[in-house]
């Protein structure tokens, strides 16, 4: 198994509350990347890689920007030849304390064994006034994803059920990258480049089910920065957190 963590973001959201504060703590984390935030003492992607470290081996780590999300990741698997399975992880994503990786890796392997073709992403219940922040996955009971709705309004879905960008891709899974992002070669750059986008296709071709997690933190902005951060500082440490 391989892992992606996706460091395409640009900041702009948080660059921009940066730039209106006063406080010099603040305005000197102006023009720093989203994944080396300071985050309870350490770098925000310090702690996805502490907790890969522990499942696999450090090459097998791949850390990649600027190109967009869905480009990134099928660089990483041209590039390096990629024919096993894939976690993909946004690097602006934290998960609450008792997210634990080797129980997400355990369910995947337990999936994989039954059908090969799984794939496998985690998801939170939302409040209602938070759909049309995120995509929200409509499932069966057996926890299969049938539906992705972006950003719905609440009174369009009676699922809460929001995906936060980590995804554990099946080895079988990987040429559907590419088969994405040629149907979408005209499209316009947030949806082809969009990895919730392309979930939303994928879940229409191939069998993707979902974990659930208690809820996470998106450090898209100033606000979700210091709560993160203060969260971490209060309950976390790398070596408690996600294994």
């Amino acid at each position: 198994m391989k892992a992606v963590i996706l460091a395409a973001g640009y900041g702009t959201r948080l660059l921009k509350d940066l730039q209106n504060v006063n406080e010099q703590r603040l305005q000197d984390l102006i023009g720093t990347p989203k994944p080396l935030l300071p985050i309870g003492g350490s770098p925000l992607i310090s702690y996805w890689i502490e907790a890969l470290k522990s499942a696999l081996d450090p090459k097998d780590i791949f850390i990649v920007e600027r190109l967009g999300a869905v480009s990134c990741l099928q660089l990483i698997i041209e590039k390096f030849r990629i024919e096993d399975d894939i976690i993909v992880i946004g690097g602006d994503t934290l998960f609450y304390e008792d997210f634990h990786l080797q129980d997400v890796l355990k369910k995947y392997k337990a999936l994989y064994q039954d059908n090969n073709q799984a794939n496998l992403v985690l998801s939170y219940i939302c409040k209602d006034e938070e759909t049309t922040k995120y995509g929200i996955l409509e499932v069966d009971e057996s926890y299969r994803i049938r539906a992705i709705k972006e950003k719905p309004l609440a009174t369009d879905t009676a699922s809460r059920q929001a995906c936060p960008c980590f995804y554990m891709f099946s080895n079988h899974t990987l040429p559907c990258v590419k088969t994405f992002l040629n149907e979408k070669k005209d499209a316009p750059i947030d949806e082809k480049d969009a990895p919730g986008h392309f979930l939303s296709w994928l879940v229409t071709r191939k069998p993707v089910y979902f974990y659930s997690i208690s809820g996470r933190f998106d450090v898209g902005n100033l606000q979700s920065y210091l709560l993160c951060d203060k969260y971490f500082q209060e309950k976390i440490t790398k070596l408690n957190y996600l294994h």
